[in-house]
């Protein structure tokens, strides 16, 4: 029997590497506003988040708000999974762009240090039954986990082609600026570390917090996900 796997993301990215490992889950738009979560919870704690902590915030909260959500009418009932991810250079944390004019600095800061960690962090709920379930071992219902991956870029990247990837609209909504399974491969030459984690999400990562949960990684294939 199938454990569903409710993916609280839309991105591309995840979706890709889930499907690859063959899970097709079901993606629901979590609608958390990131960047006031952050705020707030540096304002509660009087200190800057590192990192690791911020896509732990994230990801955790983009699960638990997608809780509540029904899908046909009726409660999720499998295995909820929050992600996020920001890349990390020169003592910075650095999510989304958004805008090509950041993108463009952006990228001419790391041509310029030539390397950075990406960070992805991951909460996943064990919902079956159509609630969290509590445990001693899982107070909240959930667990989570992080993983880095360490790039180094080109060192002969230059200005033009920095703009003209700009142009292709790529970087703008992903974390860091760039994506590896994108245009922006040709611009990294090396990775230490978990390479899915680079993508958004580290699969290994997930196959640890399900087994945490007693629930066999196989009995989240479902047939037809992966590629033929």
């Amino acid at each position: 029997m199938t454990v569903p796997l409710y993916l609280a993301s839309t991105s591309p990215a995840r979706l890709a590497l889930l499907r690859a490992a063959g899970i097709e889950p079901v993606l629901i738009s979590p609608g958390v506003d990131e960047e006031a979560a952050v705020a707030h919870e540096e304002e509660r704690l009087g200190r800057p988040l590192d990192a690791a902590a911020t896509v732990s915030l994230l990801a955790r909260l983009k699960a638990e708000a997608v809780l509540d959500v029904t899908v046909d009418g009726r409660p999720l009932d499998g295995l909820v999974l929050g992600g996020d991810s920001a890349f990390e250079f020169a003592g910075e944390v650095h999510g989304k762009p958004h805008e090509p004019a950041l993108a463009l600095a952006r990228w001419e800061r790391m041509a310029e240090v030539g390397e950075g960690t990406l960070w992805s962090g991951h909460w996943l709920v064990d919902h079956r039954g159509g609630a969290p379930r509590v445990s001693e071992e899982h107070p909240a219902g959930g667990a989570g986990a992080v993983a880095s991956a360490h790039l180094t870029f080109a060192d002969d990247l230059d200005p033009h082609e920095l703009a003209a990837y700009v142009a292709t609209g790529e970087p703008l909504e992903v974390a860091g600026a760039f994506t590896i399974d994108g245009i922006a491969s040709a611009f990294i030459s090396r990775i230490e570390g978990t390479p899915s984690a680079v993508v958004g999400l580290s699969v290994p990562v997930l196959r640890s917090l399900v087994k945490g949960f007693g629930v066999p990684w196989h009995e989240l294939w479902t047939s037809g996900a992966t590629p033929a």
